[in-house]
């Protein structure tokens, strides 16, 4: 078979996938990485770089990048047969990792590596990788007695494939609900692309009417917009129910695999000696303790309550004086809310959609890309995965070199999961063909062109954009090709998020704004006097948002912090009635959808949103020093943050960047959030 998914360099001809190539690369890519760690063990030379690490890294990349193809794939352009090619090779990956990972000869040659006087000699980078692979050794089991290495093991497989049938419970879940409505009166206060785009759907599912569904171009707009209440209590329920036993199809209830999940977690901190899955997903991380980030979070709910308090006081009284709504139930609070910041602010988020086409945002962030960091955007056409599919380049804008590529895929559309996140394609690396430049996928759901029409975004989505591309520069910059410590790879997760929530705070800047907005019909820019009530309404609600988030950040960490398995509901509810200030409707059913902590790598980390953004919003006020988008601190992010991967922690990054520990102030002042003092995170 000439199989695409086998390329010796680079990516693969997208359009040549077919699910049938997906085992047989799988089977080869396995062996390879199996002969290399063969040989690697078995050479009788002392343990150096070239040795040992070099050429298992190489192997595992081979491996990563296969299935880092199949894997993206069955996210954006999911089929029955992909998807059963992927579960069906999800565990056949995971136990060769359990493998790797437990393989006591290798422990062996690494430590020896570790022990030795060649040790103190190598570079930095490749120090700091060295000592990153014993750690995770450790993690992976490989000091254990040989029956808990095997049920060890067996743990990692059912965990993976019990996340990957989460994620398709929901992803399913999503797709399968669908509301026709008869009457177009039944739609009064929806935008008009929306209205359009739902016929477009009923047509094409050869219906009659409209067609809504809960993808987020249709669900968010319905909720904010829709003034017929029993609309948006119907799809209210239908989003918090998704992937429940109250769902459309009880085969798709996440119950049994949260459960499942959480006893998982508990035997796998058991077998390695910790108190609780919590303290082993710290180990990584910043945070030190369980302790330190609950507490984290609690002096958090302190300071935001009051202000969450405010802002759902205000509401009720908008609701209940000026729309009559006596009773503020959960789907009226988006509704309510944005007639309220109408009322408040004299603008609607519609009004503004209208200032940002897609291609005004696009060139407005590469502008911004482009004088930060000395780079040039540039589009580059090749084969993709789907027709609205584009790929660039980032080039040095002195040397005209390659420095990364990117694929951007933005609009929501049936069999892709929803959200918005990057994924590494290609690390930064030394290959036998020369360096290999990073590729990273970045991917939206908004809403595609309607009727000949370019795609607009609401501000909303254009944070989201700059976003996920903070994130994707995370790993295109990287100047560390040493495998373990390049781009991304070893940063500690809870700073991770640093860079992208950083890169959000362009999208406040009235020079950038200016830039990247133009009219959709007429091209005028974004009015001055719209944007200084944009920023006004910035922190609109703020408490209520961070008291949510801070919600969250404890329910996981709950979940996670104790060695008994909880009932998930439970504490949930439990941390709801001690911190929410919003009514929960009682069929909601939050934590079946969760995939950032049952699906994702958030188990244990959640609180990482709000940890990083103390990180981005101080690293942030030095471009505010300097006036904005500056080149010389654009600079200096490139050479201290995203330049040096995880070679140093990230604490001594964010130093290197600021000339001092992180403080708290500027997240209290971005978030509307008054009383501050100056404190560092880890006083926090």
């Amino acid at each position: 078979m000439n199989n695409p998914l086998l390329v010796s360099s680079g990516l693969p001809s997208f359009a040549d996938i077919r699910p049938e190539h997906v085992a047989p690369a799988l089977a080869q890519r396995l062996q390879e990485a199996r002969d290399a760690l063969e040989r690697v063990v078995a050479c009788g030379e002392s343990p150096t770089w070239e040795n040992l690490a070099a050429p298992l890294a190489d192997a595992l990349d081979q491996l990563d990048q296969m299935w880092g193809v199949v894997s993206h794939m069955n996210a954006v352009v999911s089929s029955p047969a992909l998807r059963d090619a992927y579960n069906t090779g999800l565990p056949l990956l995971t136990a060769f990792h359990s493998d790797v990972s437990q393989d006591a000869r290798l422990f062996a040659r690494y430590r020896a590596l570790r022990d030795g006087t060649l040790f103190v000699t190598l570079p930095e980078a490749q120090q700091k990788a060295i000592d990153n692979a014993l750690r995770d050794f450790r993690l992976g089991g490989v000091e254990l007695p040989e029956p808990q290495r095997v049920r060890f093991k067996a743990l990692q497989e059912e965990k993976a494939q019990s996340s990957a049938t989460f994620d398709d419970h929901v992803l399913d879940a999503t797709q399968e609900f669908s509301f026709l409505v008869a009457d177009e009166k039944e739609l009064a206060g929806l935008p008009a692309d929306v209205i359009a785009e739902a016929r477009v759907q009923a047509e094409k599912n050869k219906q009659q009417g409209w067609r809504l569904t809960l993808l987020a171009p249709c669900y968010r707009p319905v909720m904010q917009y829709a003034e017929q209440r029993s609309l948006r209590a119907a799809l209210h329920r239908a989003y918090v129910t998704r992937a429940s036993e109250l769902g459309v199809d009880p085969a798709h209830d996440n119950t049994a695999l949260i459960g499942r999940l959480l006893t998982l977690r508990a035997e796998e901190a058991e077998l390695l000696g910790y108190p609780h899955y919590g303290a082993v997903s710290l180990v990584p991380k910043m945070a030190g303790s369980v302790d330190e980030v609950l507490a984290f979070l609690g002096d958090l709910a302190k300071r935001v309550r009051p202000f969450a308090e405010r802002d759902l006081a205000a509401l009720k009284t908008f609701a209940r004086e000026t729309l009559g709504l006596e009773a503020l139930m959960p789907w009226d609070v988006a509704f309510a809310s944005e007639k309220m910041k109408q009322r408040d602010y004299a603008f609607s988020d519609q009004e503004v959609r209208a200032y940002f086409p897609e291609e005004k945002v696009l060139n407005g962030l590469f502008r911004v890309i482009e004088t930060l960091f000395g780079l040039a955007v540039g589009a580059a056409p090749t084969e993709t995965w789907h027709p609205d599919v584009r790929h660039f380049e980032l080039r040095d804008e002195t040397s005209g070199d390659v420095i990364g590529r990117f694929y951007l895929d933005l609009y929501a559309r049936e069999k892709k999961q929803g959200g918005a996140w990057m994924n590494g394609a290609l690390p930064l690396r030394v290959t036998r063909d020369g360096m290999q430049k990073p590729v990273v996928y970045l991917t939206c759901n908004f809403p595609a062109p309607v009727d000949g029409k370019p795609a607009i975004f609401a501000h909303d989505d254009v944070l989201t954009l700059f976003h996920e591309f903070g994130h994707g520069l995370h790993q295109l910059l990287t100047r560390e090709p040493t495998p373990g410590v390049s781009g991304l790879e070893g940063f500690e997760w809870d700073a991770v998020e640093l860079p992208s929530q950083l890169m959000e705070n362009f999208c406040w800047e009235w020079d950038v704004v200016e830039a990247m907005s133009g009219h959709v019909e007429t091209g005028e820019p974004l009015p001055r006097e719209l944007f200084d009530k944009m920023r006004a309404a910035r922190n609109f609600q703020a408490g209520l948002h961070l008291l949510r988030q801070i919600e969250f950040g404890i329910f996981d960490m709950r979940l996670h912090a104790t060695r008994l398995v909880p009932n998930a509901r439970a504490v949930l509810n439990s941390v709801r009635r001690e911190i929410a200030v919003v009514a929960y409707a009682d069929y909601d059913r939050f934590e079946n959808g969760f995939g950032h902590i049952f699906a994702g790598g958030y188990a244990a980390g959640y609180y990482s949103y709000l940890w990083a953004e103390v990180l981005s919003s101080d690293a942030y006020g030095l471009f505010e020093e300097e006036g904005g988008v500056s080149a010389k601190t654009g600079r200096r992010l490139r050479d201290e943050i995203l330049g040096c991967g995880s070679v140093r922690n990230a604490l001594q990054s964010f130093i290197a960047f600021r000339d001092r520990p992180p403080q708290m102030e500027a997240f209290l002042r971005h978030n509307g959030i008054i009383g501050v003092v100056d404190e560092t995170v880890n006083e926090v």
